[in-house]
């Protein structure tokens, strides 16, 4: 019988990411067993609300075990996230995914380490230089930092925010927005978005619609 191949999952918030690793793990083979880490595993929600981002601080949405969303400081959350990496190559993850879209500081690992926004960003300009970008983001705080991202990829980006763990006629709203725009090409640029929320938005909007979390499941499923 084939050995199980251990995937380790690093959230920003809480687990178990009841909304995320089912859909993660539809793209995988059978044998791979996914274990996780949340870097705010074991905070109260008033614990967690001393990590609220200050002004100029780059802001993080994540939720909390329960749906919860909640708005943390990157700064309060990358050693957490250390931490928790560790942890799981401790528990024997023989791959790490860290599961958030975020522009992170260089992690210490010595397993293969899989970084979202390094495989989103880089397969969005492989098929969308220089065409009109719809980008949704979860939070208004992070629009500044978003265009500045994405402008690598397009002068001309229409950016979005709009929280995945919200209501459906926001992100409704949001799409009708870039429609207007006529944008060519949307990402979903948090981990949170789902695979409906993905096809809500392509049959709004006529174009083609890269999803985060299903882009960085299929390299999972590549890589295992």
């Amino acid at each position: 019988m084939a050995s199980k191949l251990i995937l380790g999952t690093v959230t920003i918030g809480q687990t178990p990411r009841t909304d995320l690793i089912p859909e993660i793990k539809s793209f995988l083979d059978d044998r791979v067993e996914i274990i996780e880490a949340g870097a705010l595993d074991g905070l109260t929600l008033d614990e967690v609300g001393k990590l609220h981002p200050s002004p100029g601080d780059k802001v993080l949405i994540t939720r909390m075990a329960d749906g919860t969303q909640v708005k943390v400081a990157e700064k309060h959350i990358v050693p957490r996230m250390q931490q928790k990496i560790d942890e799981l190559v401790e528990r024997g993850a023989q791959v790490i995914a860290l599961v958030c879209t975020g522009d992170f500081p260089e992690f210490q690992c010595d397993k293969l380490l899989i970084e979202p926004h390094k495989v989103l960003f880089n397969t969005v300009k492989s098929v969308a230089q220089g065409l009109k970008l719809g980008v949704f983001i979860p939070d208004k705080d992070q629009l500044g930092h978003a265009r500045a991202r994405w402008s690598a990829v397009s002068d001309a980006v229409f950016v979005q925010a709009v929280s995945p763990y919200g209501c459906p006629w926001e992100k409704s709203i949001a799409a009708d927005n870039l429609r207007h725009e006529g944008v060519e090409v949307a990402v979903l640029d948090c981990i949170g978005y789902t695979l409906a929320d993905k096809q809500a938005v392509k049959d709004k909007l006529g174009v083609p619609v890269i999803l985060a979390r299903s882009v960085v499941a299929r390299v999972i499923a590549e890589l295992l």
